[in-house]
């Protein structure tokens, strides 16, 4: 009997880390915490602050703009309006103060005034306080509605609402619809008297977050000019993304709609715009704003997203990283995941987020790829606690509800003071910032109560609302307000049907998570590995080892991803692979998956290893190399931007290079025996990059008797313009053995290569250090096409020069860490259909093969004049980005 309770607690302990159900009793209990932190925040600004924006909990005293030393951009979200109060709204009817509510509304109306001569943050002020009067105003009609509160109000938020749209439009008076940063409450944008309307740039959420503020202002009053304004931004601003990538930049110039900061993400500066396209559809019903953020969440996903990571790019080379940290305010963007109905990877980012907040007890402002602290203040952000609600919403998992109960105990035993909640201004020390946001109140208790109530717990109906960015809540009824055409020209000059979208590929309803989750472990099977991504541990000696105890552990310098006993010995370690869409391979380790704590020991060193080899082989990299076609019709005209490997010739050592035509292998992944040796000896064979690893490709080929080799990248869409180059790495064993050069090429380039072979049949190139002179290429050839007798002519083997020089050898292991982008991993794509290159007819010298050649080379000229116009559209978007970001 006693083994029976035994096995059955361990039962329910398993069942339990999927995820138990929390009672009633202990959302209650956790709910009604909320509501005293609440009072505590509220109360406090009441008492101390009140009619000033924010309260400053370490002083108790309100924070009154010029009368504080001024914070920069930060203060312009104050404007003598009682910020706080306002903003705070509706989060008192959703915690069921409706007598506190009323009253707040009263004060509202009798105290503030919107005419103040203060130059404020057009998006701050639509958000905050724009955003506050038309949620309050929602909560008012509705409380109305119902005949117990409110019945003496006549709309008068709703006109204070418009009074301060009013004054917010002459922002909107530029050429491009794009609003100005900035506004003067008084007197607008144009005067000395404004001390405003010099500004040049905006960011890109400041231009594209108003269309729910202002559509909502415009529905609720019949006024078209308000929703009319957002939208013409909001076209400018979809105009100008760049068409290649489908991403906007951070910064742009409101006049001409240049980008001024081409880094593109999901969080400051960017992420708001990206929420209420879809939060437009969902408000307004426009199917527009659903195809045009589709679009973006394609390239989001494609570039952006990392899973966990979410990771900034370059918008004309999205596949290169702008910065290696990431900020809070992309905490948000799980949720905004949720409601597109994209939980998977929704589960994850959330899980990275929760372990670094768990780590540092808080999200710190800005953190690194590898969870360390880049900017440590944390003003009590409630994104976190949004994906949070938005995540418990979709899943039912009370893994949820365990994070915000994180959430509630890290504020109240690390931000929680006499007069308030504090900022933090250090994160890791836990020092304080005399600052409570008006943000802190609007946002952060409304999710939390909203996460632990039920739904008798709630004076209305949730779902009948959308949420704004500040958490305002708007009804979803607007959709049917009609509104007349509206004089505000638009920006949009594409017709409809330019756009050619494929409705398959859009989610047109919210997910049915009963459907996506049939098995409770699934959400925890998700999160589980990302667990250990976060929690580094510091170098430690290595564990005693009882003789015959097990065999050595593995190390960093002897691993090989290929070999399937260090996959398994990585496995009881606790390493796992994670296979980036770019090619590379991250490692991962969490010490509780190992076998034990001696295999965890190991994993943690094997880590630290790999990280130093990493470090090492960084700075080794060798420079790039060229591949230049040199047959007819191209003549040297074509380059190929091509990575080095760390073994086989050193083409910088030779000064000739090595010539000769190219063939593809068979297999196309050159991981085994070549069949089509016949071809392949003398030529230069064409690979396709994955399943094995680069040196045993370069073994294959020389052993078939080829003089180089050039592998392509499997990765489609991939290039040397929109990706950093490395350098292929070895094995892990000894290279010495491998003398012929093997050049790597991204997809876009070693495509031409495979291209120019179709349409020629015979294609020459030179492996080099660096491109050669073209007038050095045509007279020094030993062999020159003459393509109208060559289609004619039976494939044979064509005389090539043999490679120059003894290989200069490396036995620099491959890259196996995620900064290490050199290491093969498996790939099933298939090989590509190329016919072998056929032969030449060298019976011709250099004068008369050239003469011969000329008209052919007319009649290919547009297809070469067409590539190189790419090049130079491409080359000239990259010196732009590096003249901006570099």
């Amino acid at each position: 009997m006693p083994s029976v309770l035994f096995v059955l607690v361990l039962l329910l302990a398993a069942l339990c880390s999927l995820g138990c159900a929390m009672s009633r009793e202990e959302k209650h209990k956790l709910r009604t915490q909320v509501v005293e932190m609440f009072d505590h925040a509220y109360q406090n600004y009441m008492d101390h602050a009140y009619p000033a924006d924010e309260l400053m909990p370490l002083t108790c005293r309100g924070r009154v703009r010029g009368l504080e030393p001024s914070r920069g951009d930060v203060d312009d979200a104050l404007g003598k309006f009682s910020l706080t109060l306002i903003d705070t709204l509706d989060t008192l009817v959703v915690l069921n103060k409706t007598t506190e509510f009323e009253a707040a509304v009263r004060r509202v109306l009798a105290d503030v005034r919107l005419d103040n001569d203060i130059v404020v943050s057009v998006f701050e002020t639509n958000i905050r306080v724009l955003g506050g009067l038309l949620g309050g105003h929602s909560m008012a009609v509705m409380l109305k509605e119902e005949g117990q509160h409110m019945q003496w109000y006549r709309d008068e938020l709703l006109h204070m609402a418009k009074d301060l749209g009013l004054r917010l439009l002459p922002a909107f008076n530029t050429s491009s619809g794009l609003p100005y940063p900035r506004v003067n409450l008084k007197y607008g944008v144009r005067g000395p008297e404004t001390r405003t309307g010099t500004e040049t740039d905006t960011c890109t959420a400041c231009a594209g977050t108003i269309i729910l503020e202002f559509a909502a202002l415009s529905r609720f009053t019949g006024d078209p000019v308000f929703e009319a304004h957002a939208r013409r931004a909001l076209d400018f601003l979809w105009e100008k993304r760049q068409r290649n990538s489908n991403l906007v930049g951070t910064t742009i110039n409101i006049h001409s709609g240049e980008w001024v900061r081409r880094d593109s993400g999901v969080g400051a500066g960017i992420d708001s715009y990206y929420e209420y396209l879809l939060k437009a559809y969902v408000l307004l019903g426009d199917d527009q704003f659903l195809q045009r953020f589709n679009i973006h969440y394609a390239s989001i996903m494609k570039y952006i997203s990392q899973p966990p990571l979410l990771l900034d790019v370059h918008i004309h080379k999205p596949l290169l990283p702008a910065r290696t940290w990431m900020d809070s305010l992309l905490a948000f963007f799980p949720g905004l995941q949720v409601l597109k109905g994209d939980i998977r990877p929704a589960i994850e980012t959330h899980e990275m987020l929760y372990q670094v907040t768990k780590k540092h007890n808080f999200l710190p402002e800005a953190f690194t790829t590898d969870f360390r602290v880049h900017w440590a203040q944390h003003p009590l952000r409630p994104e976190f606690a949004e994906s949070t609600y938005f995540l418990y919403k979709a899943t039912g998992d009370p893994y949820y509800l365990e994070a915000g109960r994180t959430i509630l105990d890290n504020l109240n035993r690390f931000a929680r003071v006499p007069c308030g909640f504090a900022a933090m201004k250090d994160v890791r020390t836990g020092s304080h910032e005399d600052r409570m946001d008006s943000f802190f109140l609007a946002e952060m208790f409304k999710y939390l109560f909203l996460l632990f109530a039920d739904v008798e717990d709630l004076p209305f109906d949730v779902e009948d609302y959308v949420f704004t960015t500040e958490a305002h809540l708007l009804p979803l009824s607007l959709s049917t307000a009609a509104l007349s055409h509206s004089s505000v020209p638009s920006n949009r000059t594409i017709p409809q049907t330019e756009e050619e979208l494929d409705d398959s590929n859009f989610d047109w309803t919210c997910p049915n998570t009963r459907l996506l989750f049939p098995d409770p472990a699934f959400p925890h099977n998700l999160r589980e590995p990302i667990r250990g991504v976060v929690d580094k541990s510091c170098p430690r000696p290595a564990p005693f080892r009882e003789p015959g105890m097990g065999a050595p552990p593995l190390r960093a310098q002897d691993f090989m991803a290929n070999n399937p006993e260090h996959l398994e010995l990585l496995k009881r370690m606790g390493v796992s692979l994670i296979h980036l869409k770019d090619g590379r391979v991250q490692l991962v380790q969490h010490a509780t998956q190992a076998v034990s704590p001696i295999a965890a020991e190991d994993g943690i060193r094997f880590m630290q290893e790999m990280m130093e080899l990493s470090s090492q082989q960084q700075k080794e990299q060798l420079p790039p190399r060229a591949i230049q076609i040199v047959s007819h019709p191209f003549f040297g005209r074509v380059v190929l931007t091509a990575g080095p490997a760390q073994f086989g010739t050193d083409l910088s050592k030779s000064s000739t290079g090595v010539r000769g035509f190219v063939t593809v292998a068979e297999p196309y992944t050159g991981c085994s025996e070549i069949t089509n040796s016949e071809y392949v000896r003398g030529h230069i064979a064409l690979l396709q990059r994955g399943q094995c690893m680069f040196a045993e490709k370069a073994r294959h080929i020389q052993k078939a008797g080829a003089i180089g080799g050039v592998v392509i990248d499997d990765n489609e869409g991939s290039s040397s313009d929109t990706a950093p180059l490395f350098q292929m790495a070895g094995d892990g064993r000894s290279t010495e053995d491998i003398t012929l050069p093997l050049l790597f090429l991204f997809h876009k380039e070693g495509n031409i290569l495979l291209e120019a072979l179709k349409e020629y049949r015979e294609v020459e190139v030179l492996l080099s250090d660096k491109a050669r002179d073209r007038a050095t290429i045509i007279k020094g050839a030993d062999v020159v096409h003459e393509a109208e007798k060559d289609c004619q002519t039976e494939a044979t083997t064509p005389t090539s020069l043999a490679p120059v020089g003894q290989s200069q050898s490396s036995t620099a292991e491959s890259d196996k860490s995620e900064a290490v982008s050199s290491q093969e991993s498996p790939d099933t794509s298939p090989a590509r259909d190329v016919n072998p290159a056929a032969s030449s007819d060298p019976g011709k010298d250099d004068s008369e093969k050239e003469a011969a050649s000329k008209n052919d080379a007319d009649s290919n000229s547009q297809s070469v004049d067409e590539m190189l116009a790419d090049w130079r559209e491409d080359l000239e978007a990259f010196r732009q980005m590096e003249k901006d970001e570099l």
